[in-house]
């Protein structure tokens, strides 16, 4: 049996005569379409508002009012008692689900139980605020019976918000009845199969607490009891508004109930008579998932709309209420198809002080018309000025719902439209977001990627000449995160390397391009080469996946991990650089994600390029404001550091990574191993004491050993132009030593012994000679490890090296 046909049979139980053109349900709003998703033009036919009532007195329609609620209330009862008899095994066959012997399973627990909870708590808050409205007017009703006095109680008993409170939530049970079928089977399947929930399922139990009888019910019929439910709330409404005098002050709001109510079983009657017809693909039937009123924000100018949610578009219309006798119309303004339609809601915004002193000047004004409208309904006077402020608390409260709202809802299509929209609730606007979300990764027919997708670019080669080198990547999807990002520069050379780690937010992203581009100073960039690569999240994961890219003749080397996660909005400022001067290195190191620091790389890089046969490297130092400039590149921009060192004194760049080393926190080498090197000084054997040292830095942590590392191989290469340079591995040595390695400091009290300052002088000029002896005997080794530059990027055994 369809809605209209239940509806008739109610209206026929209730001796209410049926006319033949009344129609309960509206017609689809659209118009059969073929196989695309253009509109079709919007039907002329509007909603089915009531004729005035029609009984002979304000004083009869509002005792007939005053039933009409109590049996809602009555019947609001019963069906909460109905939906805790059916969600009371819940928790115990939630329970189960995790046992070795479960009843159903998690996901069968899940698909049974699909939006019970969230209806029940909606019920529930209904029926409490319609009791406690009915008991205080009950209360105050007098018993005399007065005809005035009654009137006037009857017109301050003000229902209207709560119905159209609950109508406005009526969206839940859409998801209840798409998941009915599937629930209903389940049930079905497991009373057949499993003895446990046979008993269970045919032996439910409801309690009435007024006589402590108890009602018996099946799982099935429980289940049913919602859809029984929302099927007659437009009947329910419709008798509720026909008792209400139209100058009631619920009578608007109980007619925005009941359209709404209507507009949402007009889905329903869709998919009663067969669910299959709901799925769109090719012409089939569209099925109205939701709909509400929000304003829509064009060119600044702000418009009250209606929007419509489709299973397969979002559509945004404005409501043109007709003249007396006429029938109320739709205006089509807009649709965006739900196919890739991404979201985007703010919400932190502020009202302006212009738009506060207005709303407070609408909400006052309303105040005063709703004081006028309660002293009219005490008199019998004043009919024609009553009907005149209704009127204006009409616009004024249209008014109010256009400015007030301040949460936005950002709207994004891949054919690049867009439109903003506002709404008043925080919560409102996250059911829309989710039931937006929710079917557009139903019809989403191609993959893409939503999280965090990171990119390490390790090196290149196949230049056919030594050159600066950058490689930028960028990644599509939508414009809501950045999505370019570039290394820095490399050095002149043939095979350039980076090992730079590249983050990016995705959302919606499908490709990743990849530039490799030459730099020269004083030209234009040349681009050497580019690739795009497709991302599939099923051959990304949390690991490191590298691949060869060939760019032309240029191959770069990199690895690319993805992890999924919900993103959050974007940040209202640029995210900016962190610094990597004074901050510990494992800081850096971790922030960079790799075990040698940039800017030690590049101050090496750029040394060894142009500063080996410079006199004196490493002793004599640059300028301070060269170097401070240097450091104030490095704090906020890799990228600029770089560039800048290209052009910057040498003795500049060795001053920045002398300035690195002796600002940091901690020593590169730890405090606490200060006196054990100390202490091997004195093996007198040189290989002894060498292979006690190596084996004391490896309890080092591991930036701070690689960083070293890096730094020895470095410092044993300029000494091996000490011919040119002047600088032997004695002169490197006494440079350093005071800036790796620091001993501790020794603190001392008040009662602490008096030290003589020359004994202190001593004291310090031989830890000087112990931090230089440390390091010259590392500078002496010739077998130091290598260093390893950046973290390793494994990939899973049977992940090879892809060549693309």
């Amino acid at each position: 049996m369809d809605v209209y046909q239940e509806a008739v049979c109610y209206l026929e139980s209730q001796h209410v005569p049926v006319e033949a053109e009344t129609e309960v349900l509206e017609e689809d709003v659209f118009q059969e379409e073929a196989v695309s998703c253009l509109l079709s033009p919007l039907l002329p036919k509007s909603l089915d508002f009531p004729d005035t009532p029609t009984l002979s007195s304000p004083e009869e329609m509002l005792e007939r009012r005053l039933v009409v609620l109590k049996g809602i209330l009555e019947s609001e009862e019963v069906y909460l008692r109905e939906l805790e008899a059916l969600l009371m095994p819940m928790k115990a066959l939630r329970a189960s689900a995790g046992t070795s012997q479960p009843v159903l399973s998690s996901q069968q627990v899940q698909t049974v139980f699909y939006q019970v909870p969230e209806l029940r708590d909606m019920h529930q808050s209904f029926f409490s605020g319609l009791k406690a409205r009915l008991s205080a007017h009950c209360q105050t009703d007098p018993s005399s019976g007065a005809k005035g006095e009654m009137s006037y109680t009857g017109f301050e008993l003000m229902v209207g918000d709560l119905f159209l409170k609950m109508v406005n939530q009526i969206g839940l049970y859409g998801g209840f009845i798409e998941n009915y079928e599937k629930a209903v089977e389940v049930v079905r399947k497991c009373t057949h199969s499993d003895p446990r929930f046979r008993t269970l399922a045919q032996s439910m139990m409801s309690s009435n607490s007024s006589d402590k009888t108890r009602t018996t019910y099946t799982f099935e019929a429980l289940l049913y009891k919602p859809l029984d439910r929302v099927t007659k709330t437009t009947l329910v409404l419709r008798d509720l508004l026909n008792t209400t005098p139209m100058e009631h002050g619920d009578y608007t709001l109980l007619q925005e109930a009941l359209r709404l109510s209507r507009s949402f079983l007009s889905g329903v009657n869709e998919s009663s008579q067969c669910k299959r017809e709901v799925t769109l693909s090719h012409g089939m039937r569209r099925q109205l998932m939701r709909d509400g009123f929000m304003v829509d924000v064009s060119e600044g100018e702000r418009s009250l709309r209606h929007l419509f949610l489709y299973t397969d578009l979002l559509l945004c219309t404005r409501f043109k209420q007709a003249t007396k006798g006429k029938q109320d119309q739709y205006r089509f303004c807009w649709y965006l198809p739900l196919a890739g339609l991404k979201l985007r809601w703010i919400a932190d915004q502020e009202r302006s002080l212009d738009a506060n002193l207005r709303l407070h000047t609408i909400r006052t004004k309303m105040h005063l018309l709703r004081q006028q409208l309660q002293q009219h309904a005490k008199g019998s006077k004043g009919l024609a000025l009553a009907a005149r402020s209704r009127k204006k608390l009409e616009q004024l409260e249209l008014m109010l719902l256009t400015h007030s709202p301040v949460y936005t809802l950002e709207l994004h299509s891949p054919s690049c439209k867009s439109h903003t929209l506002l709404l008043s609730s925080l919560y409102e606007l996250e059911e829309w977001r989710e039931a937006i979300h929710k079917l557009t990764i139903d019809i989403e027919n191609e993959e893409s990627l939503c999280g965090t997708l990171s990119v390490a670019i390790h090196s290149a080669c196949g230049l056919q000449q030594p050159a600066c080198v950058y490689v930028c990547v960028e990644v599509d999807g939508y414009e809501f995160y950045d999505k370019q990002a570039q290394t820095h520069s490399s050095v002149h050379s043939l095979n350039p390397h980076w090992d730079q780690e590249l983050s990016f937010q995705v959302d919606g992203a499908k490709h990743l391009r990849v530039f490799c581009v030459s730099q020269s100073d004083g030209k234009d960039d040349i681009v050497l080469g580019k690739a795009s690569v497709k991302l599939e999240s099923k051959t990304l994961n949390k690991r490191w996946r590298r691949q060869t890219l060939h760019l032309g003749q240029v191959e770069v080397t990199l690895s690319l991990k993805y992890c999924p996660h919900p993103l959050k909005p974007p940040s209202s400022t640029a995210q900016q650089q962190q610094p990597v001067f004074c901050v510990p290195i494992e800081t850096v190191a971790q922030q960079e994600g790799v075990l040698v620091p940039h800017v030690v790389r590049c101050c090496v890089d750029e040394v060894e390029r142009r500063g080996m046969g410079e006199v004196g490297i490493y002793r004599i130092s640059g300028t301070t404001s060269d170097i401070a400039m240097l450091k104030t590149a490095f704090n906020s921009n890799l990228r600029e550091a770089v560039t800048r060192l290209r052009s910057a004194d040498v003795n500049a760049v060795t001053g920045v990574l002398k300035l690195y080393f002796r600002e940091l926190p901690q020593p590169l080498i730890p405090t606490e191993m200060f006196q054990s090197l100390a202490r091997m000084l004195n093996i007198q054997d040189i290989n002894s004491r060498l292979v006690s040292m190596l084996s004391l830095l490896h309890s080092c942590p591991d930036p701070n050993r690689h960083t070293f590392l890096y730094l020895l191989h470095h410092l044993q290469r300029v000494s091996e132009k000490q011919d040119v340079n002047r600088m032997s591995r004695q002169n490197l040595a006494t440079v350093f030593g005071p800036s790796l390695i620091r001993p501790p400091v020794v603190g001392l009290g008040q009662d602490g012994p008096t030290v003589d300052i020359s004994q202190e002088v001593v004291v310090q000029v031989g830890m000087k000679q112990r931090k230089v002896q440390v390091v010259l005997c590392y500078l002496q080794c010739n077998n130091l490890p290598e260093a390893q530059i950046s973290l390793p990027h494994d990939t899973d055994p049977e992940d090879e090296t892809t060549h693309m």
